[in-house]
């Protein structure tokens, strides 16, 4: 039992650099959401992406998944390799492989998932997925208010 726990310990001691960089890229795509979301609205609206949507959505969810996987599976290594470029002193380079990688992940990601979405869903793993992503989204959101909150009460005061 001991092992167990031992091995345990050292499996999330051993992941903690990987969660950190993760919980990181997290901050910095809701941090980045509001300036994007202009462009992704744009480019969602236009015709042709409409159609590849319509697509999509046609098809059977398994093919759904293989196209969602794929390039969900290069950016995302992406993003967490951009900040290790970034930490080696290459900051240029890592910031144009980290905004490559966000690209994908919103241009085509997104659109994939959200093509599907409906299909997608109906794997229970996927859902499971998707509900702690939410969770995430949601309580760095509600973070992120309570520091726009915090800070414009200190101009405030600082102003007076």
């Amino acid at each position: 039992m001991v092992i167990k726990h031992r091995r345990r310990s050292a499996w999330q001691f051993l992941l903690l650099p990987l969660r950190l960089a993760i919980a990181l890229l997290v901050v910095i795509s809701e941090i980045a959401r509001p300036l994007y979301r202009p462009f992704v609205k744009w480019f969602s609206s236009l015709p042709i992406v409409e159609h590849f949507s319509e697509l999509v959505g046609s098809l059977p969810r398994a093919v759904i998944l293989v196209l969602f996987v794929v390039p969900l599976a290069i950016a995302e290594p992406l993003k967490i390799y951009a900040l290790f470029v970034i930490a080696s002193g290459h900051v240029i380079t890592g910031l144009v492989i980290i905004a490559l990688a966000y690209l994908m992940s919103f241009l085509l990601v997104e659109r994939l998932f959200h093509a599907g979405r409906e299909k997608l869903l109906t794997y229970g793993w996927l859902r499971w997925t998707m509900d702690r992503v939410e969770t995430v989204r949601n309580w760095v959101s509600e973070m992120k208010e309570s520091v726009i909150a915090t800070v414009r009460g200190w101009l405030g005061y600082l102003g007076n």
